[in-house]
């Protein structure tokens, strides 16, 4: 089986996550990489992923180019993963939005807290186990750049992945360490930048999420 994987390129660092993507085009059964703008683009497309940037922004010119809708279909029966940005939009909660708050997509029950570890001088990296990319996978280098975190699982069907050890965008509600990644049926909603590394392994986990695989 072949597919084709979708970017919302409205905003965000969609071009990043096609540099990824093409590393992995002869193994993973990548078929076609989309640049989405319009509804037939997003028709032609077996999987989405929607970029980091400012979620607010996205949502916005989504309703402007008439797809927003659309959107919110496709999320709700095809694989989609959310960076950062696209983790807020996914999400049917989100905190800490801005006056007036911002159209959601309504899709993954989690609530998520927009800009959890502060203003962009406060961006970190930091070095995690990750089971889901393999048991004896090697840590992954986790970039945070004014990222969002998930506050609040809403439904037990949402399986985390990647937890934060204490001390990280801590609040009274998240003693344990905030959530920064999770699955839930055909969605993989994430708060951190895997496309700013040299790594491919959450690229190719999604990619093998959407075959069916992961």
């Amino acid at each position: 089986m072949l597919i084709s994987c979708l970017f919302v390129a409205l905003q965000g660092a969609f071009i990043e996550h096609i540099h990824v993507l093409d590393t992995l085009r002869s193994t993973e059964h990548i078929s076609e990489i989309i640049e989405v703008r319009t509804k037939a683009e997003l028709d032609r497309i077996d999987a989405l992923i929607i970029p980091g940037g400012e979620s607010t922004s996205i949502a916005l010119i989504a309703e402007r180019c008439g797809i927003l809708d659309d959107l919110r279909a496709f999320v709700q029966t095809k694989p989609t993963w959310g960076t950062c940005a696209g983790l807020i939009l996914l999400a049917k909660n989100a905190i800490h939005t801005k006056k007036g708050g911002q159209k959601l997509l309504d899709a993954l029950p989690v609530t998520v807290s927009r800009n959890q570890f502060g203003r962009q001088v406060d961006s970190f990296t930091i070095n995690l186990a990750s089971p889901c990319l393999g048991a004896d996978a090697a840590p992954f280098n986790y970039v945070f750049i004014r990222a969002p975190a998930i506050v609040s699982v809403d439904d037990p069907e949402v399986e985390p992945l990647v937890q934060l050890p204490p001390g990280h965008g801590q609040t009274e509600e998240s003693e344990n360490g905030l959530l920064v990644a999770v699955k839930y049926r055909k969605m993989l909603g994430t708060s951190f930048h895997p496309e700013l590394t040299n790594d491919n392994r959450w690229h190719q986990y999604f990619v093998r999420m959407a075959l069916g695989t992961a």
